[in-house]
């Protein structure tokens, strides 16, 4: 693959993207892992909710525990950003392969032509390429196999498409039952940057690994025992990336006991002077609620609140 790394954005808050119309198509690509995809099903799904759906070849495509071959998937990445007919890009799931792409991607293109990108877990590699070389917002939310067209409880579904519409209040919603616990107190703003651990973690030392400078970091992971989850803290500790940061936002941590895990973050997080904030239903969970990357937050454990500071999407082409 070429390298085709521009310098990184320098910016506070990441851009804006052109907000997902009424009757908008949105493009569904598998950058990662295969799955079986029910089209009439998820046709059935855009339809419903006054959207079209745009089937990119790499979904049929099967290479092992890969959705096709590097260059397929690249290619879809490529086309379905660089098509303006497209108006939203959806993953058909995480699993495995998205970090084998990054030092291939054309983040000049993906720049020319901002648009929404959602995913999460595995996508997490593809959200801190974005974020860091083409400078624009992207969303760390519900896929469409899994999350979307396997009926996640609300408000899985409202708070992505409001995300993407530009019509989410500034103060994020975040259910009440699922109570948040602050873990340290205190309200800070910056970038909201992150996604799964073990995926941060993997890009350590790469062109592509987390600016974590005033960032508020974004963590979550599945399939992780509490031992592991303290290992990747510790790498993040030890590589420096806690040192800097303005506050820390702790999503789901799938299969890990709730008590032990806030141990574990108390003694990682809690000295560090910076508002902490834990239980938020993003990421390997039901209900998983979207989040923008990049974009500027307040982040107030106090209130136990997370608040947009920028417009995320903006309407019309930009």
């Amino acid at each position: 693959m070429n390298n085709r790394l521009t310098a990184p954005v320098s910016f506070k808050a990441h851009s804006a993207v052109p907000a997902l119309p009424a009757g908008g198509v949105i493009a569904l690509i598998a950058p990662a892992g295969p799955a079986e995809l029910d089209l009439n099903l998820a046709t059935q799904w855009m339809h419903a909710r006054g959207y079209q759906l745009r089937v990119f070849p790499g979904v049929w495509q099967r290479d092992g525990y890969l959705a096709g071959s590097d260059a397929e998937r690249l290619r879809d990445l490529h086309n379905a950003f660089a098509d303006d007919s497209i108006d939203a890009i959806f993953c058909l799931r995480g699993g495995y392969g998205s970090p084998r792409l990054l030092d291939g991607i054309d983040f000049e293109l993906l720049r020319g032509h901002p648009k929404p990108f959602v995913g999460y877990s595995d996508i997490t590699a593809l959200h801190l390429a974005i974020t860091r070389y083409a400078g624009f917002v992207t969303f760390h939310g519900p896929m469409l196999n899994a999350d979307l067209l396997g009926n996640k409880q609300p408000p899985t579904e409202s708070s992505l498409l409001r995300m993407l519409s530009g019509l989410q209040p500034p103060v994020l919603e975040h259910p009440e039952a699922w109570p948040l616990t602050t873990i340290a107190p205190g309200c800070a703003t910056g970038r909201l940057l992150g996604g799964n651990l073990s995926m941060i973690c993997a890009t350590m030392g790469t062109a592509f690994e987390l600016d974590s400078e005033d960032i508020i970091l974004f963590i979550e992971d599945v399939n992780e025992p509490l031992y592991r989850i303290d290992r990747l803290l510790t790498h993040l500790r030890l590589a420096g990336k806690l040192d800097r940061l303005r506050g820390v936002l702790v999503g789901d941590v799938a299969g890990v006991d709730v008590l032990a895990l806030e141990r574990l973050l108390t003694q990682e997080l809690g000295g560090l002077g910076i508002p902490v904030l834990s239980g938020w239903r993003s990421g390997h969970c039901d209900p998983n609620l979207t989040l923008p990357m990049g974009a500027l937050v307040r982040l107030d454990a106090d209130r136990q609140q997370l608040v947009l500071e920028q417009a995320v999407v903006v309407k019309g082409k930009i």
